[in-house]
């Protein structure tokens, strides 16, 4: 199972949300700018980065170039996601030498983008973003429902060709109290889905939980910034 730090950019800090809401935006300066947090993943042997720019994902601008130093001063595959509405978007983030993109609303929007990329930057290279609040599907920076379930989604994206999909619970996303377990373990049945489990990881033991289920990967963010455990400690008795 990848173990992958999150890195959330907003006006080019790093910065940790509670349930995706904005006004709960807490800074972590201590961790340095957003290249020095990155370096310091490098350093504890993560394999991936996965980054989201915040400000892009509510409309306000974007982190561009931030993200564009980090793949520059950092040798690791980067994943992005928020914002990107429209296949010019990506297309400037690999640009910048990003190698997966994590479509949200777009996806839901216009499937024909999913091809393209893929198409153009390989299979890999897309991540279907599936944001959950208690199973149902949300769009639009957590604002919008869908009237898609999770397995509705799922069905609908593995036939067209997806093989990656994100699914954090929005319910549990920076709280630290465990992730969906229960969900997730549906998820993981679905064959060809490599399936990377964000919101509500607050130790090892849920790393541990998750790793039984079967995901392919777990995004770690606050757990990392209020320092519940370090990324080498996770991967010493995890995996990468």
């Amino acid at each position: 199972m990848q173990l992958i730090p999150a890195i959330d950019l907003m006006s080019s800090k790093i910065v940790r949300l509670s349930q995706g809401e904005a006004k709960t935006a807490k800074v972590y300066e201590h961790f340095g700018g957003p290249v020095e947090a990155a370096k310091r993943w490098y350093d504890e042997g993560a394999s991936k980065l996965h980054i989201i720019d915040l400000d892009a994902a509510f409309g306000q601008g974007n982190n561009h170039f931030v993200i564009a130093e980090i793949a520059k001063n950092i040798n690791l595959p980067i994943q992005v996601g928020g914002g990107i509405h429209s296949f010019e978007v990506a297309e400037k983030l690999f640009s910048t030498g990003i190698h997966q993109v994590m479509l949200g609303s777009l996806a839901f929007k216009d499937f024909s983008v999913i091809t393209r990329l893929q198409d153009k930057f390989g299979k890999e290279s897309v991540i279907v973003a599936l944001d959950n609040k208690n199973g149902q599907v949300m769009i639009n920076g957590w604002r919008t429902a869908t009237n898609l379930t999770l397995q509705d989604a799922l069905d609908k994206f593995i036939a067209l060709g997806v093989n990656h999909f994100l699914i954090t619970s929005i319910m549990h996303d920076g709280l630290l109290d465990g992730p969906d377990l229960e969900t997730l373990a549906k998820t993981v049945k679905y064959s060809g889905a490599k399936i990377l489990a964000a919101g509500g990881i607050g130790s090892i033991d849920d790393l541990f939980h998750l790793k039984e289920i079967g995901v392919d990967g777990a995004v770690i963010g606050k757990a990392l910034y209020e320092s519940r455990f370090t990324l080498k400690q996770a991967i010493q008795k995890i995996g990468v």
